[in-house]
């Protein structure tokens, strides 16, 4: 056997050559993957790339205490490599999902069966996991549910109310995001990424922008980059605050859920204020933003922010101090730190489970360079602890908003960007409001893209909310599964 290879280190927003990432047969760079996440490597991204004589396996691995990214590709394998499953329950989902689009078998892989799709391109039931027993009794659940909720199909196997597994099959809102983006970037790009998870524009647009800069070998100015910093803690505000409210009405304390639902709507009409897009759309664009804040609209800006921050930390406290609520939360849908570790969960899930685990903190890039957030932990995993989280960030985030309008810089928000390096492999992570975002790009020869990867924080935190809810009584799920409150739609990309 040749002698063990490095994977690439590089940075947040970094770009390499794609002939200098490290390549090595499929089967060597299985057990070189395991050994990184051995000694405490995540994975933030496994996929394939098609070649002429087969597909070739890449992973992006984060060293989040060493500020680092490692990056490696197997040689083209042909039929199967070895699973990392077994050793890595985080690459579980991954592994189906390079089955699902490009045939290569994770041979013993514990659980393989599609992630999206099945035979005529029908949504991803497949065979469902069952509990023998005679008074085992089966519960299914959508995908289509009551209101305006995206399908997703929930199958509970259950002793009496007590849930022993849950299964959750998606796919019901596969788009085909990542095949459109091929060839790009197109002229519908910018709105195709930031339509990938609606609730996280901000979030998507600006990692598709950092890949763009990257690829230029340009930055964007630095008063861009704290305008795309101020958009995202606004989107984090905006979508807590909405969760600890629906958390609220999931459990009838109605004060909470009625003042939050209003709230919410306060911190988006910010968001409106800076671009004219409730939702972010439209500001954020590689080589900078289009939109900037003038001192008259900052200082309106920061006014009803500080309005808000009052009126959201209030309906909190109404929230904790209710103890139908705390009897409710504590104890519910626990996901202990080892576990969370095991499924590489990130995001509130991840440290609501203990994990000091953020990218503004671990990679920052952009202006969470120069002022980063303090990361908010919560050690016990459960309902109350994914609360908790969000109530500490929308205190933090709005804190960091407070101090980084008394202080702009100055200068332009947007410099063109040279075109795309071609034959060029590109990547970045943003702390989205739900968590990690990773998005990596690889180009051919003319600056086009070859392949476009998104993992959305949701792909790696559904596995989550199925193990919260084993042991847990079959009532317990809505509370739980708000508590995570994942992107059916980021997922089914």
């Amino acid at each position: 056997m040749n002698p063990p290879r490095e994977f690439y280190l590089c940075g947040n927003g970094a770009s390499v050559p794609w002939a200098e990432v490290p390549a090595w047969p499929a089967e060597e760079f299985v057990a070189a993957t395991a050994a990184e996440l051995a000694r405490g490597g995540r994975l933030c991204a496994w996929f394939g790339v098609p070649e002429a004589d087969g597909t070739c396996l890449v992973a992006v691995i984060a060293f989040d205490a060493e500020n680092t990214l490692a990056v490696g590709r197997s040689l083209p394998a042909v039929n199967s490599y070895p699973s990392l499953t077994p050793g890595h329950p985080q690459a579980h989902l991954f592994e189906r999902e390079v089955w699902e689009q490009h045939g290569l078998v994770p041979d013993g892989h514990p659980w393989l069966k599609p992630v999206r799709r099945q035979g005529g391109g029908h949504p991803a039931a497949g065979e469902f996991f069952r509990v023998a027993g005679g008074e085992i009794h089966e519960v299914s659940v959508g995908p289509v549910h009551a209101g305006i909720i995206e399908p997703g199909h929930f199958r509970f196997q259950c002793n009496g109310e007590e849930v022993l597994h849950l299964e959750i099959a998606l796919g019901y809102q596969h788009r085909g995001v990542e095949t459109a983006l091929a060839g790009g970037p197109h002229r519908a790009t910018l709105s195709q990424l930031e339509t990938v998870a609606g609730d996280t524009t901000i979030g998507h647009a600006t990692a598709y922008a950092t890949i763009m800069e990257s690829l230029a070998g340009e930055e964007a100015p630095l008063r861009a980059q704290w305008l795309r910093a101020l958009a995202l803690e606004l989107e984090r505000l905006a979508n807590h605050t909405g969760d600890l409210g629906a958390l609220a009405g999931d459990v009838a304390f109605l004060p909470t859920a009625a003042a939050c639902g209003k709230i919410r709507g306060d911190f988006l009409n910010l968001t409106a204020l800076i671009c004219g897009n409730r939702f972010g759309r439209g500001l954020v664009r590689p080589g900078g933003c289009r939109h900037d804040l003038e001192t008259a609209r900052a200082g309106a800006l920061l006014g009803r922010l500080r309005a808000a921050l009052a009126d959201v930390n209030q309906a909190a406290e109404w929230l904790w101090a209710a103890n139908s609520v705390r009897a409710r939360f504590e104890l519910t849908g626990t996901v202990a730190s080892v576990q969370a570790a095991e499924l590489g969960l990130v995001g509130v899930a991840a440290r609501a489970s203990g994990l000091v685990r953020d990218v503004r903190f671990d990679h920052p890039a952009g202006w969470h360079r120069f002022a980063p957030v303090p990361v908010a932990v919560w050690p016990d995993g459960d309902v109350l602890a994914r609360a908790r989280v969000r109530s500490l960030e929308i205190q933090r985030s709005g804190k960091f908003l407070e101090d980084q309008l008394g202080t702009p810089p100055d200068g332009e928000i947007f410099t063109a960007a040279r075109p795309p390096a071609g034959d060029t492999l590109a990547v970045a992570l943003v702390e989205g409001w739900r968590g990690e975002i990773c998005h990596v790009a690889i180009t051919d020869a003319a600056g086009r893209f070859r392949r476009y990867k998104i993992t959305d924080p949701s792909f790696h935190n559904w596995p989550g909310l199925a193990l919260a809810m084993r042991g847990q009584a079959i009532s317990d799920f809505p509370i739980c599964n708000k508590s995570f409150n994942l992107s059916y739609c980021g997922f089914d990309l």
